[in-house]
């Protein structure tokens, strides 16, 4: 339990109250809970979270994912792709799931997601090639067009 001491400014809060909300997207859709609240060092404003979804999956959403945080909830501007969720094509027709997110060094921006379509199997595709992104992935191709991808 945490008191507001005298002088606090009126924005300003205590990031331990964050850890444990619900976030979830403008859909509704729930993504897991607010584990860690990760602060930059140079400007001291919050640089992203990390999301508990379950055993062992824990994931980092960076700060252009958070909108606000409400009493209850972390709510995002925009649905994260995260591993383990289907993944679709165009058609609604189950490709795979997501096995890894490739993401550029220097910005940590996704670049490509890594499909497995079995288990041996997994296939690359650009983040341009994803059309939509909620608790499922949907790509803007074909089962075919997949299967012809390298």
């Amino acid at each position: 339990m945490s008191t507001k001491l005298e002088g606090t400014p009126i924005n300003s809060t205590i990031a331990d109250t964050f850890t444990g909300k619900k976030v979830i997207d403008r859909e509704g859709i729930e993504y897991g809970k607010v584990k860690h609240i990760h602060i930059n060092q140079d400007t001291l404003k919050v640089a992203g979270v990390t999301i508990h979804q379950g055993f062992n999956k824990d994931y980092f959403l960076s700060e252009d994912y958070i909108d606000k945080f409400s009493e209850e909830t972390l709510l995002l501007s925009r649905p994260p792709i995260r591993t383990g969720i289907p993944v679709l094509d165009v058609d609604r027709h189950k490709l795979g799931k997501v096995k890894r997110i490739h993401r550029n060094p220097e910005t940590s921006e996704i670049e490509s997601i890594e499909i497995s379509d079995g288990l041996v199997h997994s296939k690359i595709i650009s983040k341009s090639d994803v059309w939509g992104i909620g608790e499922k992935i949907i790509l803007r191709m074909t089962k075919d067009e997949f299967k012809k991808t390298e």
